[in-house]
């Protein structure tokens, strides 16, 4: 394998904690969640935490010890524990889920961008050389992924700098969430929301009190926790890694699972459900806008809370949801700096280099440069062909989303199976050990396998309950596709090696 490198510091404990929290807490799941289920939500995050994201993190930190020189991240990780093909497979297609997610994000990070600037999403308004704003979108996010796939290439040097920003700017607005919701509540001396015990279990949303609607919020709150796996691959890139990455993990861990109930929660203090979703603003109120919309209550509650005018409170409320999208481009801009790089160098370091062309396996600044372009070029491709390939890319584009929907998640079912063959494996050294025993080895495996396979179930039929035969269908086909496509590429490789 051809290699260059150069000198560059290591993570230590806070670059990669923020590194993690770019890439897993998302702030707008705590508005999202207050806006369809209020105070009950609390309940169903904390069972998603319970019930995968604490085991989930307790799994991968004692991964990343044992493997703290591996640079292959999950892969390397599953390879050594249960076997190659399986762990090629399960890389493989959750690999494939994040080039969507590129491009799904890459379009549409210029909404936070524009609320920044203009204080409403104007992005269907711009226009470059002409073009309509879906092509002049498209445009925009050829450019970002050009200039992402250009800084990242320096070395993680770069990307950590970026995703500390990011990191810092999720750590402010939920700093603002706690201070501004907790002055508003000794201001006015009440919560907002009214707060019972009926509260904490029943959703003032009447679209969210069946039982079908509420599974599907559990999916929506177990899905909120996802990601944390991408920071397998910064393994090898961290300081004394078998202490440091533990640590991390577990302090993240908890920071994140303490942040979305203490946030959902103190949302009450300052949003009454019906006038913030039902009276306040004049716009419709749905799960692309509704974090602004909280937001920009917020500030409106503290003009009055401080016995400001109408017109002053109007303002306030205007700058923070402007705040809010500065914030979440900042944090979506992290995030796509660490998910531009990490799933690919677990996919291109870890597994066998005979797999890929020779030239794919070049590592430069301790990145696989030529992997990372061809990677952009993809993704630029498949940008520019729903950006002006009119409906019919539109509607592809949708059928790659459902694809991948299930094909994100299910390789976290692989990570957790194959913690069996890992915890059975008495050659492979633990410095950090937090299932003592095969009754907690087998209960955290079964609580991450039934939780993450209930959502991903769920998430396949819930379409077919409401009459969309063919999201199912793609929904199932995706993984199944992905892989068969990661099945081939193996027993390609292991032909070519067996002669």
């Amino acid at each position: 394998m051809a290699q260059t490198t150069r000198k560059h510091v290591k993570l230590k404990l806070s670059a990669l904690i923020l590194m993690i929290f770019t890439s897993v807490f998302g702030f707008t799941n705590i508005p999202r969640a207050f806006y369809l289920m209020g105070y009950a939500s609390i309940f169903w995050y904390i069972i998603a935490a319970v019930m995968f994201f604490i085991p989930f993190a307790f799994m991968l930190a004692e991964y990343g010890a044992a493997f703290k020189d591996y640079k292959g991240g999950i892969y390397s990780w599953m390879a050594n524990s249960l076997n190659p093909q399986f762990a090629f497979i399960g890389t493989f297609m959750w690999y494939a889920s994040y080039i969507v997610w590129m491009v799904n994000v890459g379009s549409g990070i210029w909404i936070p961008l524009s609320n920044a600037i203009f204080g409403v999403d104007k992005t269907q308004q711009w226009s470059l050389f002409g073009l309509n704003g879906v092509q002049t979108l498209g445009v925009l996010a050829i450019l970002w992924v050009i200039l992402i796939t250009f800084v990242s290439s320096k070395g993680l040097d770069s990307i950590k700098r970026i995703t500390s920003i990011g990191g810092t700017a999720v750590a402010l607005i939920n700093i603002i969430l706690l201070v501004g919701g907790l002055l508003i509540l000794f201001l006015n001396g009440k919560m907002a929301e009214p707060l019972s015990v009926k509260a904490l279990f029943v959703s003032p949303n009447q679209d969210f009190t069946t039982m079908i609607a509420i599974f599907s919020f559990l999916v929506y709150a177990i899905f909120a926790y996802g990601g944390l796996e991408v920071v397998g691959g910064l393994v090898d890139e961290t300081e004394n890694a078998a202490v440091t990455f533990p640590r991390g993990i577990t302090i993240s861990a908890v920071i994140i699972a303490a942040g979305y109930a203490i946030g959902i929660f103190i949302m009450g203090a300052f949003t009454n459900w019906h006038f913030a979703f039902t009276q306040f603003g004049d716009a419709q109120v749905t799960l692309g806008n509704v974090a602004y919309i909280a937001m920009n209550n917020m500030g409106y509650q503290l003009g009055h809370a401080l016995y400001l005018s109408e017109a002053a409170s109007i303002q306030v409320g205007q700058w923070l949801s402007r705040y809010m999208g500065l914030s979440m481009f900042l944090a979506l801009s992290g995030a796509f700096f660490t998910l531009i790089f990490s799933p690919l160098k677990q996919l291109i370091e870890g597994t066998p280099k005979a797999i890929w062309p020779r030239k794919l396996t070049v590592i430069k600044n301790g990145v696989p440069i030529n992997a990372m372009r061809i990677q952009a070029a993809i993704v630029i491709v498949i940008i520019f062909a729903v950006s002006f390939g009119g409906s019919g890319a539109k509607a592809f584009f949708d059928i790659l989303v459902s694809m991948t929907n299930v094909s994100m998640t299910l390789p976290y079912m692989f990570i957790a199976f194959a913690f069996l063959g890992f915890k059975r494996q008495t050659a492979i050294k633990k410095p950090f050990t937090m299932y003592k025993n095969k009754f907690a080895t087998y209960l955290g495996v079964a609580a991450v396998m039934f939780s993450v396979g209930f959502a991903n179930v769920f998430t396949i039929i819930e379409p077919a309950i409401n009459g969309d035969w063919a999201k199912t269908i793609y929904s199932i086909a995706g993984p199944t596709l992905f892989g068969v496509v990661a099945w081939w590429l193996f027993h390609r490789y292991q032909r070519q090696a067996a002669k």
